[in-house]
């Protein structure tokens, strides 16, 4: 054992002498420049060194570079995420503003294309039930409103007031079951009655000689007592007859129910002899004082 150690330290030894010769060599020996090939020699490996600690440093650098930016684009982005939201909802808010403006203008130009007075007033609340038709206006008895007056939109015909208070009223629309109008089809002036069925309208008590075809306005005849003449309720969609009598005439009514803003309710009392707008024009709705649900 103790052999093999010295064997051992031997060749490490004899390794070192061949190394150290090298060296005392090579600082002796010069290249063509004269420059010592130690130095030379020295310079290359040192020089290998720096650049691959260059090359890993370099590496490093753009790697956080990079990071770095990744970071800033991802903040970037959060914030124009966030801006567009924001110019979203602002732009829905002035499509909003828009159409609120328009239906202002709509109703001061019925207010304007009709002789009658009016007041307008803000839709505040609809009915949920599907039999009783209504809505909640935000003008009242405080304003001059009574029961049985009229209500439009620029559209047409709205229903009339049955329930008013100090501040707010409830409207039956003409679309109401219990809703009915006096009707006239403006073409050929035939007459009948307009009920309301909960979601649509029905011409009732029409003559069997009249006539009246499918895309005949119906507005309002006056003769209810409770809405002025000309106003128009809708166009008829489909007409039935049988045995030289009317069955089911369906109307289409000219107001949208469901996306009603505002109105104008007519304060003057309905006479005969006072016309609406043009057929073509504004329209007032409602149901004779009958039957109202009230």
């Amino acid at each position: 054992m103790a052999l093999l150690d010295i064997r051992e330290r031997t060749g490490y030894l004899f390794i070192a002498v061949i190394v150290g010769h090298i060296v005392l060599i090579s600082a002796q020996v010069n290249t063509e420049r004269g420059v010592p090939m130690l130095e030379v020699v020295t310079f290359g490996t040192f020089a290998e060194v720096q650049r691959g600690a260059t090359r890993m440093i370099g590496g490093v650098r753009t790697s956080w570079d990079d990071y770095l930016a990744l970071q800033s684009v991802r903040s970037d982005n959060e914030q124009l995420r966030n801006e567009v939201a924001q110019l979203q909802v602002a732009l829905q808010q002035q499509r909003a503003l828009a159409q609120q403006s328009q239906t202002l203008v709509d109703l001061l130009n019925l207010r304007e294309a009709t002789q009658l007075d009016t007041v307008a007033a803000g839709v505040i609340a609809g009915s949920a039930s599907p039999d009783f038709r209504t809505l909640t206006i935000d003008k009242g008895s405080s304003d001059a409103l009574r029961p049985d007056m009229a209500v439009i939109a620029p559209a047409g015909v709205v229903g009339r007031i049955i329930t008013p208070s100090a501040r707010a009223a409830k409207v039956q629309l003409l679309i109401d079951r219990n809703a009915a109008a006096g009707a006239i089809v403006e073409r050929s002036r035939a007459q009948g009655v307009v009920e309301g069925t909960g979601g649509s309208l029905l011409l009732n008590y029409v003559s069997g000689t009249a006539d009246v075809q499918k895309g005949d306005v119906v507005s309002t005849s006056g003769i209810d007592g409770i809405y002025p003449k000309g106003f128009v309720i809708g166009q008829i969609e489909s007409v039935e007859r049988a045995a030289g009598a009317f069955g089911a005439i369906v109307i289409r009514p000219a107001v949208d129910f469901s996306s009603i803003e505002a109105v104008l309710v007519v304060t003057t009392p309905p006479l005969s002899g006072v016309e609406g707008p043009a057929a073509t024009g504004g329209g007032v709705t409602g149901k004779p004082a009958l039957q109202a649900n009230e």
